[in-house]
């Protein structure tokens, strides 16, 4: 063993105690160690590995490596601790590699841990550092100037952090760098052409979410060619970047929030390349969308696009090129614009789509029947428009992979189709706000994936089902707790059935208290009628409920009291009666949840009798023993006015002839003399 080089002992069981024997390898140039169950502190095993010239440790639990025995690793060439949970100031690491594998060191990767701190200065002597990345850390301060002498440095990685100030120009210095990330920090400040001065092997520029400035010369040329640009949320506009017409291999492209408006240049859609993620989204552009760009997602949401959807045209060649492009889609979001017209048959053609998103804009007209084809699809919004028809018993038949369905805020009529019922993925149904009418489908109870508790095994497998490599998330806007939240990693957790503002009849399902993975259920604003089912309580996650603005009679259910993560309740005007169940979280709630019923008990003021039912006020009582109640001589006294008054002055007016004649021939000299009064002060 004494003479062993190369030791990968990688996807096993160990602990740091069992491997302290490590320490008498001294011939050792590779070990490996990753996804071992590492735990605690590892150095005393590598402190007297001088040979060692990779060390991979990743994906343990280690909490510290001790700066000091890294200083004796002389011939270290790369190291992995990435995705740990080593909780040390960044510039100990930095330093104490710089004295002894200064003039070696290639690689390091200290991505996914708890490192602090800000990055030293000695960070730019690694002369022959090829690879860093330090993702997803809680590094602070500034990146330092020195970064521009890493004169081999390909890759660079330091996003989610809490990076702030500026980029530094020396940046632009660094000829061999193929890999930028240095998205989702607190950078802010202008970026100038310098920064990207000799940048001319860049390949991927990532650096959205930040708060940077970039307008440079319209003349400027990039000195690179990149495959991926994100830019999202800098300060860009008001102008379309034009240099980006120089970049002919863009997959990906993401300028989102970035505060440009007019009119998208032809060039733009010219571009000969085949976007893999295109993202315009959140921004001020307009006119009419003529093309589709060969994307797999395109998002164009929350800008001021006019004009119908793209369409099929009777030029063979276009209609063919139009074809392939909605072929080659997954996603597509056009949502909060202004387009109009009707929905194009042509988009049937989308066999791939995961994410169909049309939400608020002026589209009218019945879903057309060719997007049963969309049989992939796992989110559907056709949201806010002035859709008409009735909900297409297809999509429960065809899109059998629905994870969301909204069609909120449409002029959709006639019954629920039961073919809905089919949907064994579906995790949020929003039909409200539309013409609908007919009973709640009984069948809502096979809605499987609402009616088990939710966890990250059974949810997660559709968030990545599509094949981007996990370069975006689906998202999507919901109503729920009575306002509008927009969830995209947590989407994955949230079930909702919204089917408020109606017209529905009949009773509420006793079948929907088998939801046992419910979180929000809205059923307001209907005509919905009966008791409440007793078995709602069986739904335990439920966090929203609104029963309120129906005609429902009887008690709250005494179940309500195992909701224990009950937080938005409203069961107001309705015809409930009897008293609140107390000793519950139902007195949390404000009153106003139960105004508008007869119920009785905290948290409303009306007190309830000793058997716990509500006062009869309307029965004076015998006189055998029992109490009067006490009458109102207020409502009385209002009662007999209004019968003195009608009586006595409205109704001869009706049955007199003659008093009528008098009474309107008063009136008249009355105007007669306010006109003259007020044509005299005019004068």
């Amino acid at each position: 063993m004494s003479s062993l080089k190369f030791l990968d002992l990688s996807r096993n069981a160990f602990s740091s105690s069992t491997l302290s024997w490590l320490s008498n390898l001294n011939h050792l140039q590779f070990l490996g160690l990753k996804n071992v169950s590492l735990q605690g502190n590892f150095s005393s095993a590598i402190g007297n590995l001088s040979s060692l010239t990779h060390l991979d440790v990743s994906n343990n639990q280690l909490e510290i490596i001790e700066p000091k025995c890294l200083e004796s690793l002389c011939n270290l060439r790369g190291m992995d601790l990435s995705n740990n949970g080593i909780d040390h100031e960044v510039s100990e690491i930095i330093v104490s590699l710089s004295r002894c594998s200064l003039d070696r060191l290639e690689s390091l990767n200290i991505a996914s841990n708890k490192l602090s701190g800000h990055l030293p200065d000695q960070l730019g002597q690694f002369k022959n550092l090829a690879y860093l990345s330090l993702y997803r850390n809680s590094i602070s301060g500034s990146i330092p100037i020195s970064i521009g002498k890493l004169s081999s440095l390909k890759v660079l990685d330091v996003s989610y952090n809490r990076l702030n100030a500026t980029l530094p120009q020396s940046l632009g210095q660094l000829g061999n760098l193929e890999d930028l990330d240095v998205s989702n920090n607190m950078l802010e400040g202008n970026i100038s052409e310098m920064h990207f001065f000799n940048l001319t092997r860049l390949r991927f520029l990532l650096a959205s979410n930040n708060m940077l400035t970039f307008k440079p010369n319209s003349s400027w040329i990039p000195p690179f060619h990149c495959k991926s640009i994100g830019l999202g949320n800098w300060h860009l506009g008001p102008q379309f970047p034009q240099w980006l017409q120089f970049q002919k291999n863009l997959s990906f492209l993401d300028i989102s929030s970035a505060e440009i408006s007019g009119v998208i240049p032809t060039w733009f859609w010219n571009l000969s390349t085949q976007f893999e993620y295109l993202n315009l989204s959140h921004n001020q552009l307009g006119g009419e969308i003529s093309y589709l760009l060969m994307s797999s997602m395109v998002d164009l949401r929350s800008n001021q696009f006019t004009g119908p959807l793209p369409r099929a045209s009777s030029d063979l060649e276009c209609n063919s090129r139009l074809l392939e492009i909605l072929g080659s889609l997954q996603v597509l979001n056009l949502g909060n614009n202004d387009l109009t017209g009707t929905i194009p048959i042509s988009l049937g053609c989308m066999v791939h789509i995961g994410l169909l998103n049309l939400r608020n804009n002026n589209l009218f007209g019945e879903v057309p029947s060719s997007l049963q084809h969309l049989n992939g699809t796992l989110i559907l919004d056709l949201s806010e428009n002035q859709l008409t028809g009735s909900i297409p018993a297809w999509i429960g038949d065809k899109l059998s992979k629905l994870v969301v369905l909204n069609l909120r805020s449409n002029n959709f009529q006639g019954y629920i189709p039961d073919q809905i019922c089919t949907l064994n993925s579906l995790q949020v149904l929003d039909l409200g706000y539309n013409n609908i009418s007919g009973a709640i489908p009984k069948c809502f109870s096979n809605l499987s994936a609402m009616a088990t508790k939710p966890s990250d095994q059974h949810l997660s497998y559709w968030a990545f089902e599509l094949d981007f490599d996990n370069m975006f998330y689906l998202g999507a806007l919901l109503v729920t707790r009575g306002r509008e939240d927009e969830y995209s990693t947590t989407l994955r957790l949230v079930t909702s059935i919204d089917l408020s503002v109606n017209s529905l009849t009949g009773e509420i399902p006793k079948e929907l208290g088998n939801l046992m993975g419910l979180r929000s259920l809205n059923l307001s604003k209907n005509l919905l009628t009966g008791k409440i089912p007793e078995n709602i309580g069986n739904m335990e996650v439920l966090e929203s409920l609104d029963l309120s603005m129906n005609r429902l009679h009887g008690e709250i259910p005494s179940s309500f009291s195992n909701l224990n993560f009950l937080n938005h309740l409203n069961l107001s005007y309705n015809n409930l009666t009897g008293q609140i169940p107390s000793g519950t979280q139902l007195q949390s709630f404000d009153r106003s949840s139960y105004i508008g019923n007869h119920l009785c008990g905290p948290p409303v003021t009306k007190n309830c009798s000793g058997n716990g039912e509500t006062p009869d006020f309307t029965n004076g009582g015998s006189s055998g023993g029992k109490k009067r109640s006490k009458v109102n001589w207020l409502y009385v006294s209002i009662v007999l006015g209004f019968v003195m008054g009608f009586w006595g002055v409205v109704a001869p007016l009706f049955f007199i002839r003659s008093w009528r004649f008098a009474y309107y021939q008063k009136l008249e000299q009355i105007g007669d003399k306010l006109y003259v009064f007020w044509a005299t002060i005019g004068m």
